[in-house]
């Protein structure tokens, strides 16, 4: 487990292509360190495949994920079912069609691999000043273990709106996901990615956002499932005022990989943000990577920002790997920080519920309820936090069984 603070830097984007053999020759070369400085194409044979040594891919199974990094011959891997909100659909989205490509930028070869891949992107809708009562449920089913699929979402939130979308992942399948989330001036959105999908699923998400003035994105990254599940989110509090509220939640099992790299920039002024993963994990080899990277721009006077990883591990042979960044280019903010921890359970906490004559077994499930369970209650959906609630109870039985 390791923290970084980075000195304040200018930072900028780049959509240069760097050669990782070029890079290894120059004994000069200094590797791209900071999130804001990685570069971008929507072209994959600018990436290259990973080696597994690059910054971004250094925790992640890169040879479980390479079937990802060729574009699908079809897209038949998956099916898309509206549960509720299906109204909200707008027509679907090609390449060069706004507002399609207003906020994404590809950072990596899976995002660029699913951009290619999908023809048309879905757009969900919501219109100017509407309040959607009901959450919106997208359910995304595999329909293969080695069938291939690529897609491209956009989620608008026109002025003043207020909704909440769940893209829900279950079945099996091979699956590359862009999802892009415009957060306009005073609208409140919530977006929900719920990972259930069966052990030999691979997928890859680079969801990015920009939230802009007086507006507020709340987004959760729940991973209960998959073989290799790599979400990664981008956040940029745009606007003044803006606030972005990111929560995570994973529970990894024997031989998972569950990682997000998290990514929130303060850009406009007097904005707030807050970033709190959490992870459980039991059984040989499974493994949660999270890393969080904040950037406080120049501009961005009157911050007040707080990222936070905390993992509890259940078991031998179980791996977290944590790491926070926090980079800040102006002195004038009301407060930033961040934090990460992990570990076994709090022996005194089990002492206390043992001396009141609950077993030691019972112990363990409250103690990792009341982990879990603080951003379970953050949904606002009664129905899905009762599934995740037993979810986690599920889970809780095998590792006593």
């Amino acid at each position: 487990m390791t923290a970084q603070t980075t000195t304040p830097t200018a930072s900028h984007h780049s959509s240069a292509h760097v050669d990782p053999a070029a890079q290894v020759a120059d004994a000069g070369f200094v590797p791209v360190q900071t999130r804001s400085e990685r570069p971008h194409s929507f072209e994959p044979a600018d990436f290259g495949a990973p080696t597994g040594r690059e910054v971004n891919w250094k925790h992640t199974p890169v040879a479980k994920l390479s079937p990802l990094f060729e574009v699908a011959g079809s897209a038949d891997g998956v099916s898309y079912t509206f549960g509720a909100g299906e109204q909200y659909v707008s027509a679907p989205l090609a390449a060069g069609h706004a507002p399609r490509g207003e906020v994404f930028l590809a950072e990596d070869i899976t995002a660029a691999i699913a951009w290619q891949g999908s023809p048309e992107a879905l757009h969900i809708r919501i219109p100017r000043e509407e309040e959607v009562a009901e959450p919106i449920l997208v359910s995304i089913d595999g329909l293969g273990a080695e069938l291939r699929a690529d897609a491209h979402i956009v989620i608008e939130a026109l002025e003043h709106s207020s909704a909440t979308v769940v893209l829900q992942h279950t079945g099996v399948a091979q699956y590359s996901q862009n999802v892009e989330i415009i957060v306009r001036d005073g609208a409140k959105l919530t977006v929900i990615s719920l990972q259930q999908w069966q052990d030999a699923a691979v997928h890859t998400s680079s969801h990015q956002a920009r939230v802009d003035a007086d507006a507020t994105l709340k987004h959760f990254v729940i991973s209960f499932g998959g073989g290799v599940v790599r979400v990664n989110p981008s956040v940029e509090l745009a606007g003044a005022g803006s606030e972005g509220y990111l929560y995570g939640l994973s529970y990894a099992d024997a031989g998972q990989h569950l990682e997000s790299q998290v990514y929130l920039h303060h850009k406009g002024a007097h904005t707030k943000g807050d970033v709190l993963y959490k992870g459980a994990l039991q059984g040989e080899g499974a493994h949660s990577v999270w890393i969080g990277d904040v950037l406080i721009g120049a501009d961005a006077t009157g911050t007040d920002s707080y990222e936070a990883n905390r993992n509890l591990v259940l078991t031998e042979g179980a791996r977290a790997d944590s790491i926070p960044n926090l980079e800040i280019e102006t002195g004038d903010i009301l407060g930033a920080g961040h934090a990460s921890a992990t570990g076994r359970f709090d022996d005194e906490q089990l002492f206390y519920l043992q001396a009141r004559g609950i077993s030691e077994e019972e112990a363990r499930r409250l103690v990792v309820l009341g982990f879990l369970t603080d951003i379970v209650q953050r949904l606002g959906i009664p129905a899905l936090e009762t599934e995740l609630l037993d979810a986690i109870e599920t889970e809780l039985a095998e590792v006593n069984a």
